[in-house]
């Protein structure tokens, strides 16, 4: 299949609006109309009678609370996303990877520290690696380090649990760990064909267009999330029953299986997703270190970015992979750090 120059990058298979058009009220997505909902009524609050409510004032101030700590992090993460999309020349990485495929994979996770972006960018950035030769093990180890070891999702991490490093270290070290074993698996077992239908991103138009185009579709589908996921921590604090959630939390195995699925369910962006496992206080550290690492690894929206970008035969193989990687290394460091 042939493909076409595009006005502005489609990273995530989006089709950008004709010529002279810009996004407006009507091409809001949905998830972004609720967060405009919610937004206005915790401010209006005081003044509808439904806000009088005991259960409803305490979902709206956890809420509210959730998303505007998470959101500063959020705008960071996404600005270094279509900087990096914009003006870092695209074989750098490329040219950084040793050839050896031993070296070549922690070497790619390590570049995530110094290439940062979520989780959104990363799969389109390895898409377009591979489909330039790049070992396609150390593209996808760079594809899961990149959106969960940067420095603002540890300096997030950090600010939503404060005075507890050992939290940022564990997640540095089961992340990066999830990276490099996937890498490592995929180097010995994947087969060339499985990424074959990788597509590179096709870029045009001005460097700050570029930037531009990707830090606003980065915000609005990250943004979005982000709602879902702290309406869903403040439903799960007002609604589910006390003693459900503290049989699930109360459980090792339990608590650890609930937040593993959260975090697929849940999709947050990586820069936001530490605010929602802290205001989780009824579970384990070590539960809440799971959905801090499963998130950036494998969540639905991933999953459909990933199978968009390589193919669904390649989807249905590394996503199950990755989740188990990451359920077990963030288990393990988290038994051992916290």
């Amino acid at each position: 299949m042939t493909e076409t120059a595009t006005r502005a990058p489609e990273p995530f298979g989006e089709t950008p609006p004709p010529p002279g058009r810009r996004p407006g009220w009507r091409k809001l997505p949905l998830l972004e109309l609720i967060l405009l909902g919610l937004v206005l009524a915790a401010t209006l609050g005081p003044d509808l009678p439904l806000f009088s409510r005991p259960a409803v004032q305490t979902f709206t101030t956890i809420f509210v609370s959730i998303t505007v700590a998470a959101l500063p992090f959020l705008v960071l993460g996404v600005s270094i996303s279509g900087a990096i999309a914009a003006f870092v020349p695209p074989r750098m990485l490329e040219r950084a990877l040793p050839r050896r495929p031993a070296l070549a994979v922690p070497t790619a996770g390590m570049a995530g520290v110094l290439l940062p972006g979520c989780e959104c960018g990363s799969v389109p950035i390895a898409g377009r690696l591979v489909a330039r030769g790049t070992l396609p093990a150390a593209a996808l180890t760079f594809l899961l380090s990149a959106p969960a070891i940067n420095p603002v999702v540890l300096i997030s991490t950090a600010i939503a649990f404060p005075g507890r490093p050992e939290v940022v270290l564990a997640r540095f070290v089961a992340s990066l760990a999830t990276a490099v074993v996937v890498g490592l698996i995929w180097q010995r077992f994947g087969r060339t064909a499985w990424t074959a239908s990788a597509r590179p991103i096709i870029e045009d138009g001005t460097k700050w267009q570029i930037f531009r185009a990707t830090m606003v579709h980065d915000f609005m589908q990250a943004g979005g999330f982000l709602v879902v996921g702290a309406a869903a921590a403040a439903t799960l604090q007002v609604v589910v029953p006390r003693s459900v959630v503290d049989t699930l939390a109360g459980s090792g195995a339990a608590a650890i299986a609930t937040m593993a699925i959260l975090a697929v369910i849940l999709s947050i962006c990586s820069e936001a997703d530490a605010f929602v496992a802290a205001s989780l206080t009824q579970f384990s550290m070590t539960s809440r270190l799971v959905l801090m690492v499963v998130g950036p690894a494998v969540d639905l929206k991933l999953v459909a970015m990933q199978a968009g970008t390589f193919g669904t035969p390649f989807a249905l193989r590394f996503a199950p992979l990755a989740f188990a990687i990451a359920v077990i290394s963030a288990t393990v460091v988290g038994m051992v750090l916290l």
